[in-house]
């Protein structure tokens, strides 16, 4: 038998044979999370609350020869459709090796008008729907006894508070309910992985750092600059940046990580 030290690391990188499902799929940064995945070789379930975008990308994802990646209608945040969710999906593609949830639809309302109801909807969409999906996706593990990663997408803002002057005269906010509910992600990670490790599931977290959409860019230029100094390496975070962390936390090179947190923030919290 052959252990993974004698295993070449191209090889314990290959995704292909593997099914990854991506919630928010055709987002910033799901976009770029899926197309890594596909590169690996991995056959992609590429979710979106919109039928045709989340067609669109699955359709634009490399295929190799016999592969047909999946673009699926689903909305997260309707608990009662996750389950029968998972059963579809599984009913379609056979099995599911990895789950990365990235999807998210929070407000963004500032620290004074900041409401209740901007927290149960944070909650509900950024951690509820993340531990129904992991659950329902660790079952199908448990019952084919099978290894399998799951990826949760948090924030170094669900670890360190932000720079209030950075937002200072801007139309962006650094929202009280988004950093309460990507903090809770990073220690729901670390409790998942716990207690499914006997089953082999991996359960990990990736926060990426300052990573402002091409929108953000392009409306707000003053903004980044303001993040980029906050950053040693000198920069915003480019979708790219999470390809390789998202193909290794999926994949048999990190099969003795489990219950982490990993920050890609070009260095922002190492301050």
């Amino acid at each position: 038998m052959t252990t993974s030290s004698e295993r070449p690391v191209t090889d314990l990188l290959n995704l292909t044979g593997r099914v990854a499902l991506i919630t928010g799929a055709a987002g910033w940064l799901g976009s770029a999370m899926s197309r890594a995945l596909a590169e690996a070789g991995a056959t992609v379930v590429a979710t979106s609350r919109e039928a045709d975008r989340a067609a669109a990308l699955a359709a634009g994802l490399p295929r190799p020869a016999g592969q047909k990646h999946l673009g699926l209608a689903f909305n997260p945040d309707d608990s009662d459709t996750i389950e029968p969710f998972i059963v579809s999906t599984l009913a379609q593609v056979g099995t599911l090796d990895a789950l990365v949830n990235n999807g998210y639809s929070g407000t963004a309302p500032s620290i004074d008008t900041a409401t209740p109801a901007d927290f149960d909807k944070a909650y509900h969409s950024g951690v509820t729907s993340y531990f129904l999906l992991a659950r329902a996706v660790a079952r199908h593990l448990q019952g084919r006894r099978a290894p399998g990663s799951i990826i949760n997408i948090a924030s170094m803002y669900g670890v360190v508070a932000s720079y209030p002057h950075v937002y200072d005269d801007l139309p962006v906010r650094s929202p009280p309910n988004y950093h309460a509910l990507k903090g809770a992600v990073v220690h729901l990670t670390r409790h998942l992985a716990v207690y499914w490790a006997e089953s082999g599931i991996r359960v990990n977290a990736i926060s990426p750092g300052p990573f402002p959409t091409d929108k953000t860019q392009t409306n707000l230029p003053t903004f980044i600059p303001r993040l980029a100094d906050k950053v040693p390496l000198g920069r915003i975070g480019r979708p790219e940046d999470l390809k390789g962390l998202i193909v290794l936390l999926a994949s048999d090179a990190s099969q003795y990580i489990t219950g982490q947190n990993i920050l890609v923030d070009g260095g922002w919290t190492a301050w």
